[in-house]
């Protein structure tokens, strides 16, 4: 296949020249451990191949858009016990948005959707001080959240963390990489202090002591066809977000 020019990646300089984007899309994921049966890199995957593909689907539609090289590490401070996670802290994640806003900006390109696949990320402090900065219009997108209505209907029960959502995904999007046979139930240690349960309150799981097998959710009921399904409608929700963002113009609401 020649290279896509909505992939930065693949992207030649006079493919980018003839058709210069006016949005970005930064893929952020993270390494870390997905119960027994899905590799460290599931949240860059999801992240990568989510974001091309919505990114190919919004072209067809119009938007000057392009996928930049997917970020694979995020905040894991709570899963640093378990081998070869890797995790980035805040200023580390800071002041990689930072450069890359920086540099888009430079380049004309002034608005960037950041697609996120990994929960641990947080984004909203970093994208306030960014955009207040740069003028930069940041989007955050969780695909995890978006559309519920269809994940509600094609699963059983999408789980946290390598439950049945994200084993689906992987199914389907890298088949040979699931070892379904390993996985673990992906069972909750009951948290002994009801108060921090409560709506309104959060704190950080001691991850390892709460999920024994590092996952968040039963996987046993993932299919391909299921992750193909769950793929196509959270792509279209990116596309047409995308679509929109890059047909916008200055003083349509947020882009000001």
């Amino acid at each position: 296949m020649p290279p896509r020019p909505y992939v930065l990646m693949e992207a030649n300089y006079k493919q980018l020249l003839g058709d210069r984007p006016n949005v970005a899309m930064l893929p952020w994921g993270a390494t870390e451990a997905h119960n027994y049966h899905l590799p460290h890199g599931t949240d860059v995957y999801e992240a990568q191949l989510l974001a091309e593909h919505a990114a190919g689907e919004a072209t067809k539609h119009g938007a000057k858009t392009v996928v930049l090289p997917t970020i694979p590490y995020g905040n894991d401070a709570q899963q640093l016990d378990q081998v070869a996670t890797i995790s980035i802290g805040t200023a580390t994640a800071a002041a990689i948005l930072n450069d890359v806003v920086d540099s888009l900006i430079k380049q004309g390109i002034d608005r960037l959707v950041i697609l996120n696949a990994h929960g641990g990320n947080e984004f909203k402090p970093l994208v306030r001080d960014v955009q207040a900065r740069t003028g930069m219009l940041i989007i955050v997108v969780n695909f995890w959240q978006l559309a519920p209505e269809a994940i509600k209907e094609i699963l059983d029960d999408p789980g946290d963390h390598a439950g049945e959502l994200e084993t689906a995904l992987l199914m389907h999007l890298t088949p040979d990489l699931v070892q379904q046979d390993q996985a673990g139930p992906g069972t909750m240690n009951e948290i002994a202090l009801k108060t921090t349960r409560q709506p309104g309150v959060w704190t950080p799981r001691p991850w390892s002591k709460v999920h024994p097998d590092t996952g968040a959710g039963d996987p046993s009921k993932a299919t391909a066809e299921k992750g193909k399904r769950c793929f196509e409608a959270i792509s279209e929700k990116v596309a047409e977000l995308l679509v929109e963002v890059s047909g916008a113009s200055k003083g349509q609401l947020p882009y000001v």
